[in-house]
């Protein structure tokens, strides 16, 4: 008899979580790894929001909070969604959790029945079709090509919609591709959303401000108020903020939803970390310079590792306009021959031949249901980068 649930034997670990793993354990045995696979930023988190929580510590502030988070962290989020984007929420409708993960898995979970389906652009988050399955939900994936910058197309959103529909999961800037959707693409997509009532939209937008070149991301809400009442829109302050360890991420939707994540956290985890939330006040209503500052930094690395891959033979990397990822195709690898010896024979090949001969770590697109891609973290520091960009053009190079 199996120790494991069925439910559980359905799912596997966190891909690029193995992967960042394995670079680790290398690292620790004194191996020379850079590791590019996962998607944390190597700034510190800013040194006021880390005076905040001191603060918070001094005032005793570490006891129990409301389940889904302090009242002054609801506030601050409702501040936060109307300054950057145009939405207006009430504290009530905001909750809190141990970061954005949390609030996916207490969606799903709180809402799923067994056979509902979710519709999910791929290349998706890993995280995304395994939490649907461990809710007895079933992942719908619907490819969104190079050739249209991995973005959903309103005809392909249309045809994946069935009766049994009843969540639409959308990453805006995407986790892995960086792609993101500007106004009038997202009111194409809102616009098929609004011919389906029986359909709740989840909008990760956890990468909005993480965009270049003059790009603003456009969220469902402010293009489309009118699906206030069935949208989650999911939040949190690990990516803009430098605040990966802090665990907190947050959403704003109907009330009957809330209540409903509200339930389920009670019963996991209660609520976020005190100190934690603290913190997260003062980095959502405090000096944003920081932001600014982190993403001008994000975009240089941005131009340095499109540039560098596209001298790469057998290599094709598009140019995105958000997050902190590039997914370069390296099907003009497949087929070939590492100086090692090694057969690349598809992507999972590559990301780990590029690993043991050259010391860098990546993540293989199947594990974000896009196979012939990786995905590469520019969250590194620059010089890294640079050594990085130079190892894979020579593992390239050396293909035959």
């Amino acid at each position: 008899m199996s120790l494991t649930s069925e439910r559980l034997d359905r799912i596997q670990p966190s891909l690029t979580i193995a992967i960042s793993t394995v670079a680790r354990k290398m690292i620790a045995e004194g191996k020379n790894v850079i590791s590019l696979s996962q998607g944390e930023p190597d700034f510190d988190t800013p040194r006021n929001v880390k005076d905040a929580a001191i603060a918070a510590m001094e005032r005793g502030e570490t006891k129990y909070t409301d389940v889904a988070g302090t009242q002054a962290l609801r506030k601050a989020v409702t501040q936060k969604f109307a300054r950057d984007e145009g939405i207006e929420y009430k504290p009530e409708e905001i909750i809190i959790s141990t970061g954005a993960k949390q609030v996916l898995f207490n969606a799903m979970v709180g809402t799923l029945n067994a056979g509902d389906e979710v519709v999910i652009p791929s290349p998706c988050w890993v995280s995304y079709p395994d939490i649907v399955t461990l809710a007895d939900g079933k992942p719908v994936l619907v490819p969104c090509s190079q050739n249209n910058g991995f973005k959903l197309r309103p005809e392909d959103l249309e045809a994946a919609i069935t009766p049994k529909t009843r969540w639409f999961m959308l990453n805006n800037p995407c986790n892995p591709t960086g792609a993101a959707y500007s106004k009038d693409e997202m009111k194409a997509l809102t616009d098929v959303l609004m011919r389906h009532p029986h359909v709740w939209v989840l909008t990760d937008d956890i990468y909005d401000s993480l965009v270049y070149g003059g790009f603003k991301a456009a969220t469902v809400l402010a293009v489309e108020p009118r699906l206030k009442d069935r949208t989650l829109t999911v939040h949190g302050v690990s990516k803009a903020y430098a605040m990966t360890g802090w665990r907190i991420g947050f959403a704003g939707g109907p009330v009957p939803l809330i209540k409903a994540m509200d339930k389920l956290q009670s019963q996991s985890t209660s609520n976020p970390n005190s100190i934690a939330q603290a913190a997260a006040v003062e980095a959502l209503t405090g000096q944003q310079d920081t932001v600014e500052a982190m993403r001008k930094v994000f975009e240089e690395r941005r131009d340095l590792v499109v540039d560098a891959l596209n001298k790469c033979p057998g290599v094709h990397c598009s140019r995105p306009d958000g997050a902190f990822y590039v997914y370069p195709s390296i099907q003009g690898c497949i087929g070939k021959t590492t100086k090692g010896g090694t057969v690349i024979k598809d992507d999972e090949a590559f990301a780990l031949a590029l690993l043991n001969e050259e010391g860098v770590a990546t993540v293989h697109g199947a594990a974000f249901c896009y196979p012939g891609y990786i995905r590469i973290s520019y969250a590194n520091a620059t010089e890294e980068l640079r050594e990085a960009m130079t190892r894979i053009q020579r593992f390239c190079e050396g293909l035959h």
